[in-house]
Order: structure tokens, then C-alpha cells, then sequence
């Protein structure tokens, strides 16, 4: 042969039949092709999968865990290897997975309607679960917006609060107050009012005007003051930066982030007070509070105010549909109505008539089957096996409602001591999420605030799997508590006094 000699083939590229190269784009398309048809999951994830909030570095000596099946509280991997959803999946598959008649509703909608937008128009199972959504919130919180999800909501909350009071003449009210360690979302608005700063600082600057509260974080209260100090804290921030300048305080009616820090009596009462006197908006964020989280459709209901918006998602649809909403009260919503004002924001895919149908089809069964009922009926329980495992030397806080809980881990349960950074992460990721995922539970260890382990099952759930998780819990915690040297001081005590 003369001439120069060819180049070689790489995997997955073919040869043309005219002798000539193939395009970039054939070539990409066969060599992905190729990998596919060759390659397993687990190297599909490693080489092309970029996993939410996660270090990927982690999965380089270890297997990215793949869940392949769902139902009722259980999950199956890739190896067929069960586990109980402790989690919900992430706090929302509230009514229990494998579920095909949820998702079916999507698809026998889609033979009538597959898409349409809700932008200058309307569709019906739009406006049927508006409709719905509206008449089980609280109050006149009668105006709802579509979303895909929760980050999108906080974001259109904010942004509503913003141009109501433009609209109404006070355009110098812009501010937001949030809680401290708080996680509203990720959306550079929503962002703005989380208070965790490792999930800010990478971003920042973030949208201005945005500040924060101490969380209800009543196991550790601040000396010499009592639990009033929570909700005086939004009135002093307030004064602080002005009245004339704040439009709106998000809160969470059970804050998430932190461990589920649940609000001393009176204090949404008086939060309430501080908003109307100072002319301020009320929003509640209820991502993962509402459709049955604490036994309540919205967690305004279980404590017993009325803000001015709600935010959702999660489980609207039980997450067989990614969609979220915004709720407004009718005072919120009357300036948008008139003349040739609109509220200039919105998403391509809010208020999808498939996404609508399956979280028509996802209350339809809350109702039908009880949901709320059983998480009544059964929170009880749930909380007392928790208890239970007070007697473990590194358990040193219990909270939360509902099916919403969370654990707090100490070093010294008398002085309430907490573990440093460093002993975070060998106790959290180096030892407790890894086990309990091998035992068979899937729940949050999770150290934004003071390390805690989050638990949230399916609503469905009842004594069967709680046993299930206080058997994991209390052998993995036990463990936990002889690897970080955390003894039980009452039994030290009596043995020293022995």
C-alpha cells in the first residue's frame, strides 16, 4: 500500500462504505451506542450520571447505589436486595411506591390531552385541581399557581410578594426574612432565603435582601431566655431592617433542615401578629409539610394559622409527577386582577394536564384510602417506638410530628454537647449512612444543623415497618455510640457511686 496509512478504529466507530471518515456526530452516536450496549449500569452511572448534592468522587472505589424497584414501603436495587423507604424517597412519595394506577391517570390524560401551556390559557385538569387544591387550604387561600417543583414555588412566592407590593404602592418592600439553617431551595431566590451558608456560599452573590432568624430549635434554647424568643426575634429583625422595606417571612411549619424543629405553642399565633402589624406577608413553605406529612392536608392546619401563601410539591402528585404550587389568599391575589396587571412570571411545564391528572388521582386516594386517617391513627406509635431509643448513650433529642422525625446525636447527653466537624464526618458519612443502607434502611443522616438522623416513611406505613426500624436503628446507633466513645453518664454515675 502507498499513501499514508489509515487511522485506526475506535470503539464504537464505524467504517463508511465509500471508504470515507464518519461525521463527529455518527461517530458520537455509534461510540455511545456501543458503550450502552456493553457497558452496565453501574459504569453508565459513574461515566454519565451527575447525581443532586452528592460528591462523586465517593462512588469512584464503590458502587452508586441503584434503585430499581418500588412498592408500598420498599425499595429493590439493581442486586434485588429490599430496603424500607424511611425517607419517603425524599419526603415525598407519601402515598408508598408501585403505584400504576397514579401514574395511569398521567397517561389516560395524555389520550385526551398530552400538553398545553397555562400561559393566556386554560385546560381542564388545571383548573380542576386548582379548584381542589383551593378548597382544602385553610382560609381564603383561593389562587393557585402551577409549578414543577418546590425550589420553583419558594422562587414564584417570592416573586410575588415583591410585585404585590409594587402593585400597591409600597415598592420599597422587597426584604425576606428567613430562619436560620432553614432550606428552602436552590433556585438563586429560594437560595436566598435558605440559611444554610455552605449551600450559599458557592453561589453568592445571591439575590439581595434577604436575612435571618434563629430556627425553634427548643433543645437548645439560649440561656435566659424562654420560647417566646423565637417569634420576638422576626418582630426585632423587622424593626431592624425597616418595615417599610420588608415584603415577606417564609417559614416552614416544621423546619426541615436542622432535624425537624417543631414550633413552641403560640408561636405561629404570634407570628401571625407581627406580620399584620407591620404590614408584612406570611409565607408558608410546605414542600414536604402538606398532603398528610403531619396528619393534616397543610401543616397551617395541624398548627392553626392562616398565612397569606403556601408553597408545595412533593407530594401533590405523591412525586409520580414532578409539579409544585403557590396558594395565594385572595387579598394577596386581587391586585393581579385588575386593569391590565398580571403577575409576569411563570414556567413552561406549571400546571402540566398530565401532572394534574396524576395528583388529581393522588388525593382521590388520600381520601379514598384514609391516608391522613392512618398517619393519626399511628403517629402515636411511630413517636413512642423513637422514644424508645432514648435509652441509647448517643440519642439525645427526639422531635418532630406526624411522620416527620428526627433524631439529634450527641457526645454528652447532660451538657448537650455535639460532635465537632471533623467527628461529623466520621460519624455520618464514614460509619451511619453507609450501615444503615447495608442493614436495609434508608432514612437521612444529616449534619447541616447538629447531626441528626431524619425519618419519614410513606404514609402508609404502620407498626410492621416501625419494629422494622427500630430494629435497625437501635443495633446501627449502638454501634455509632461504642465507635465515637459516647458512654451513658447515669450508668457511669451509679457504678462510680457502687
Amino acid at each position: 500500500m502507498t499513501g499514508t496509512p489509515e487511522a485506526p478504529v475506535t470503539a464504537g466507530q464505524e467504517q463508511k462504505t465509500d471508504g470515507s471518515a464518519p461525521s463527529a456526530t455518527q461517530t458520537t452516536a455509534s461510540a455511545r451506542a456501543g458503550a450502552a450496549a456493553g457497558a452496565s449500569l453501574q459504569e453508565l452511572a459513574k461515566r454519565h450520571l451527575w447525581m443532586h448534592f452528592t460528591r462523586m468522587s465517593g462512588y469512584e472505589q464503590q458502587e452508586v447505589p441503584i434503585i430499581a424497584r418500588g412498592e408500598g414501603c420498599y425499595v429493590w436495587d439493581e442486586h434485588g436486595k429490599r430496603y424500607l423507604d424511611a425517607l419517603s424517597a425524599l419526603f415525598c412519595v407519601n402515598i408508598g411506591h408501585g403505584r400504576a394506577d397514579i401514574a395511569q391517570a398521567g397517561a389516560e390524560q395524555a389520550k385526551e390531552l398530552g400538553f398545553f401551556t397555562n400561559w393566556s390559557y386554560a385546560h381542564p385538569p388545571a383548573i380542576e385541581l386548582a379548584a381542589r387544591v383551593a378548597s382544602l387550604a385553610p382560609g381564603d387561600l383561593n389562587r393557585v399557581f402551577f409549578t414543577s417543583g418546590g425550589s420553583e414555588a419558594v422562587e414564584t412566592a417570592v416573586k410575588l410578594a415583591r410585585q404585590y407590593f409594587k402593585l400597591t404602592g409600597r415598592p420599597n418592600k422587597t426584604k425576606l426574612i428567613a430562619r436560620e439553617i432553614a432550606y428552602h431551595g436552590t433556585s438563586l431566590g429560594a437560595l436566598s432565603a435558605t440559611g444554610i451558608t455552605e449551600l450559599r456560599e458557592p453561589f453568592e452573590p445571591l439575590t439581595p435582601g434577604a436575612s435571618h432568624v434563629p430556627a425553634t430549635n427548643s433543645y437548645r434554647l439560649p440561656d435566659g431566655v424562654d420560647e417566646s424568643y423565637f417569634a420576638e426575634a422576626i418582630a426585632h429583625r423587622i424593626e431592624f431592617e425597616g418595615p417599610h422595606t420588608v415584603a415577606a417571612v417564609i417559614l416552614e411549619p416544621i423546619q426541615n433542615a436542622g432535624g425537624c424543629f417543631t414550633p413552641p405553642e403560640g408561636y405561629f399565633q404570634r407570628v401571625r401578629e407581627i406580620c399584620d402589624t407591620y404590614d408584612v406577608l406570611l409565607i408558608s413553605d410546605e414542600v414536604i409539610c402538606a398532603w398528610g406529612r403531619l396528619g393534616e392536608w397543610f401543616g397551617a392546619i395541624r398548627y392553626d394559622y392562616e398565612p397569606d401563601i403556601i408553597t408545595t410539591a412533593k407530594a401533590l402528585t405523591s412525586a409520580y409527577a414532578p409539579m409544585g404550587a403557590v396558594i395565594a389568599t385572595d387579598r394577596v391575589a386581587e391586585p393581579f386582577m385588575q386593569g391590565t396587571n398580571s403577575f409576569t412570571h411563570g414556567f413552561t411545564f406549571g400546571g402540566h394536564p398530565m401532572c394534574a391528572a396524576i395528583a388529581m388521582a393522588n388525593l382521590d386516594a388520600f381520601e379514598r384510602e384514609g391516608i391522613l386517617e392512618n398517619v393519626r391513627q399511628n403517629e402515636g406509635r411511630f413517636r413512642e417506638m423513637l422514644d424508645s431509643l432514648r435509652d441509647i448513650p448517643i440519642v439525645g433529642d427526639v422531635r418532630g410530628a406526624g411522620y416527620f422525625h428526627a433524631l439529634e446525636l450527641v457526645k454528652h447527653k447532660e451538657t448537650k454537647e455535639s460532635f465537632s466537624d471533623e467527628e461529623c464526618e466520621t460519624l455520618l458519612r464514614g460509619f451511619l449512612s453507609g450501615e444503615l443502607f447495608r442493614r436495609g434502611l434508608i432514612c437521612r443522616a444529616d449534619d447541616r444543623g447538629d447531626p441528626v438522623v431524619q425519618l419519614s416513611p410513606p404514609l402508609i406505613a404502620g407498626p410492621e415497618q416501625f419494629e422494622e426500624m427500630e430494629e435497625i436503628l437501635r443495633a446501627v446507633l449502638t454501634e455509632a455510640s461504642e465507635r465515637m466513645h459516647v458512654r451513658d453518664e447515669a450508668m457511669e454515675y451509679h457504678s462510680h457511686r457502687g
